[in-house]
């Protein structure tokens, strides 16, 4: 009887992860979330080569700093750091600087932090929410072949590559892919998530993103120095101390 109910036990913890029946975008997030809940870090740094693509062909290539804290927080400094030039994903809210001092904000829920960080460190509802509120329909799942690998589709049914929609890795619950409209409602932006290592501590990081309009690439960043679980400032996500705080955070080790 107690190997029984300990048989029981490791289907209803197992099976609901590695299931292939998923019926929804809300159990996908699930078991997500339930995968590597209290095994993903808080916090990353990384420097990123940051290259943008021009139309005639030619591309032009710069280095940014960032700083992560999951979930919702990223703080990207500019080269060269002297201009205080960066961006600031916090609250709920992007705030762009130059020279320093706050140029603009507005609200703006980041997509790629919602499906590559904070869909593991913060409550399963609150994820659900912010994607419904990108316009992907949780309702529509499917599988489907992405780099030679299994994933779950969610927002799209088969062969659709213009709704909103999100990919995920089937065997390790990571996200691969993000199909989202312009602001003109007819460009297709694309973004893929690829070279996933693992990291310290736990969890794993794209080292390299890549963002396509209408299938033509359009940047790609690559990360180094990655770092994961270190202390850091919280000041570094106050949009009113952007220009004060100490920005050494990539130099910890």
């Amino acid at each position: 009887m107690k190997i029984l109910k300990l048989l029981l036990l490791f289907f209803t913890l197992v099976i609901p992860i590695f299931a292939s029946d998923l019926k929804s975008g809300e159990e996908l997030i699930t078991a997500m979330h339930k995968k590597y809940d209290g095994k993903w870090y808080r916090t990353l740094t990384f420097v990123q080569t940051t290259t943008n693509y021009k139309p005639d062909g030619t591309s032009e290539a710069s280095t940014w700093y960032e700083a992560l804290y999951a979930p919702g927080k990223l703080r990207i400094d500019m080269t060269p750091l002297e201009k205080h030039d960066g961006v600031l994903f916090a609250d709920g809210k992007l705030f762009s600087f130059r020279d320093g001092k706050l140029a603009n904000s507005r609200p703006f829920v980041h997509p790629l932090l919602v499906l590559g960080f904070d869909v593991y460190r913060q409550p399963v509802e609150t994820t659900i929410g912010q994607l419904k509120g990108l316009g992907i329909d949780m309702s529509v799942i499917h599988e489907d072949q992405w780099q030679g690998k299994a994933v779950y589709v969610v927002g799209a049914r088969a062969g659709d590559l213009k709704t909103p929609q999100f990919w995920i890795d089937k065997k390790d619950l990571l996200f691969v892919r993000l199909f989202q409209l312009g602001r003109d409602k007819k460009s297709v932006q694309e973004t893929q998530f690829n070279k996933y290592q693992k990291v310290k501590g736990g969890g794993w990081v794209s080292a390299e993103v890549q963002f396509f309009v209408d299938g033509k690439p359009s940047t790609t960043e690559e990360y180094a120095d990655i770092q994961t679980g270190i202390n850091l400032d919280a000041d570094l996500w106050n949009s009113e101390k952007w220009f004060t705080v100490n920005r050494n955070y990539w130099k910890k080790k």
